[in-house]
C-alpha cells in the first residue's frame, strides 16, 4: 500500500508537469540555478509545519519575532497573538500580519522571511518512474545526472523503451520536457543527453509499446 501511494504520487507530479509542458529534443540549456530547479519551487512554496520564519515589523522591533510554525499551523505575535501560517505563502503571511495590525499602528511595514524549510527537502527531490526496477524519490545531490538517478532506481527493467525517456523540469519559464536518449546513454556510452539534473527533476521511462 505505501509503495502504490509513492507511485500514485509520484504520477500525479507528472501529470501536473506534463499538462502545461513544452517539449524540447534537445537537452536542457545550461542555465544558472537561480532559473531553475528548487529556487523556482520555493518561489510559490507553502509554508508547513516546522518550517521556521521570521517576521520583521519595520521600526518596531518588538513587534519582530523568529520561530517556527507550530502542530497547529499557527505561529504568535505580539499584539496581533495566533495567525495561521501553514498552507500559506510567506508574502500572505505578511499581507495577513499587516491587516491585523492596522488596529495598532499606522502603515505597518511587515515582511515574513524563511530561515529554514522543513518542507523544502521534499521538494527539492528527484524522482525516477515508470520502467525501472523500483519506483525512486530521491534527495537531490549536486553533479547528480540522469545516468545516475536511473542507476540509483536499479536500472531499467525488461519492458523499458528507454530512448523514449522522459526528464520534466520546473524552469522560470514554467514546466518544459525534454527527451533523453537512456538506452544510447545505458549501452553505446552516449553521454550527449545524460545531462546534470536539478532539484525537482522527474525522470519517467516508458514501458515498449508491443
Amino acid at each position: 500500500m505505501k509503495d502504490y501511494c509513492k507511485t500514485l504520487a509520484i504520477g500525479l507530479l507528472i501529470i501536473e508537469l506534463a499538462g502545461c509542458a513544452s517539449t524540447s529534443n534537445n537537452p536542457p540549456p545550461s542555465v544558472s540555478m537561480a532559473e531553475l530547479g528548487s529556487s523556482v519551487l520555493v518561489e510559490s512554496y507553502k509554508m508547513t509545519v516546522g518550517d521556521e520564519v521570521e517576521v520583521n515589523v519595520w521600526d518596531n522591533e518588538k513587534l519582530s519575532v523568529s520561530e517556527p510554525i507550530r502542530p497547529d499551523g499557527k505561529i504568535s505575535l505580539p499584539l496581533v497573538g495566533d495567525v495561521m501560517a501553514a498552507g500559506l505563502e510567506p508574502q500572505e503571511l505578511a499581507a495577513e500580519i499587516k491587516e491585523r495590525l492596522y488596529s495598532f499602528i499606522k502603515k505597518p511595514n511587515v515582511t515574513v522571511i524563511l530561515t529554514h524549510l522543513q518542507g523544502h527537502e521534499f521538494l527539492s527531490r528527484v524522482r525516477v518512474t515508470g520502467s525501472v526496477e523500483e519506483d525512486m524519490s530521491m534527495p537531490y545531490h549536486q553533479g547528480m545526472t540522469v545516468l545516475d538517478a536511473v542507476l540509483e532506481a536499479g536500472g531499467v527493467n525488461l519492458y523499458a523503451e528507454s530512448n523514449r525517456t522522459r526528464l520534466y523540469r520546473r524552469t522560470g519559464r514554467g514546466s518544459e520536457t525534454y527527451d533523453i536518449q537512456l538506452k544510447d546513454i545505458l549501452e553505446e556510452g552516449d553521454m550527449s543527453t545524460n545531462t546534470l539534473l536539478l532539484p525537482g527533476d522527474v525522470i519517467t521511462v516508458p514501458e515498449r509499446r508491443f
